[in-house]
């Protein structure tokens, strides 16, 4: 009887474990989106306030989004090879490892953000320029949070909310575009400055992307469907009929 006991309470104490690994691995994914996020803020108000230096911090802090990303992934591949996960703890710790791949990546665009703020400070844009960088900036940042609220929640209705979302975003960036080869028609000169804020913008374009990535990473793990590749439409369709 002791015997039984003994082992009773070894299980429980291994399943709190692994129920804290999975807590802690959640814990860890948000707090790598709250890095990204203010590396986006900082690249983004560099480029708009001509700021350099801020603009090589963010340059240089991207080691600590990558450090971060590395540390989640090894967790989530100790998880796998020990825990052997089935079911839906094995679609969390798959959606972690896909989610903290596109954090990573957005901590680039970033990245790249603060690079164009380098070289755009060397032309002094026109502040009417980056208007509307500056507004899709703060509405990709809102998209971005709401991912990673989506993902803190496991909330599918959040998730379809900020992929339907994305398409304002995209139709932001399109305006960006068309104003910016406007500019270069009509004046020769400000083309450097605007392919920097069209590369901008089109890092911008791919934050949005890879925050509806988060989102259906949300629809997997909590459904158990992969909606990449289908249309928002489609996907609010087969999850009502579930």
């Amino acid at each position: 009887m002791a015997n039984f006991t003994d082992r009773e309470n070894t299980h429980q104490h291994i399943s709190k474990q692994y129920d804290n690994q999975l807590l802690d691995i959640r814990s860890r994914v948000l707090a790598l989106g709250g890095l990204v996020e203010e590396q986006i803020e900082a690249a983004v108000r560099s480029l708009v306030d001509c700021d350099v230096d801020r603009a090589r911090q963010v340059i240089t802090d991207d080691y600590k989004v990558n450090s971060l990303e590395v540390s989640i992934d090894d967790e989530c591949t100790q998880i796998l090879a020990l825990r052997q996960p089935t079911a839906r703890d094995l679609r969390l710790v798959v959606a972690v490892i896909k989610t903290i791949t596109d954090l990573e990546r957005i901590g680039d665009e970033a990245k790249r953000i603060a690079r164009h703020a380098v070289d755009l400070s060397a032309h002094m844009p026109k502040k009417n320029q980056l208007t509307e960088l500056e507004h899709l900036a703060a509405h990709v940042r809102g998209l971005l949070r709401e991912s990673l609220d989506a993902f803190a929640r496991m909330d599918v209705d959040a998730a379809l909310r900020v992929v339907q979302d994305d398409r304002q975003v995209d139709r932001e960036y399109e305006a960006i575009m068309r104003q910016q080869i406007t500019y270069m028609m009509e004046d020769a000169r400000s083309i450097p400055v605007c392919l920097d804020i069209m590369w901008s913008a089109r890092s911008l374009e791919r934050i949005g992307d890879r925050s509806c990535n988060i989102c259906e990473y949300v629809v997997y793990c909590t459904k158990g469907k992969n909606i990449r590749h289908i249309s928002i439409e489609q996907v609010e369709l087969d999850l009502r009929e579930d």
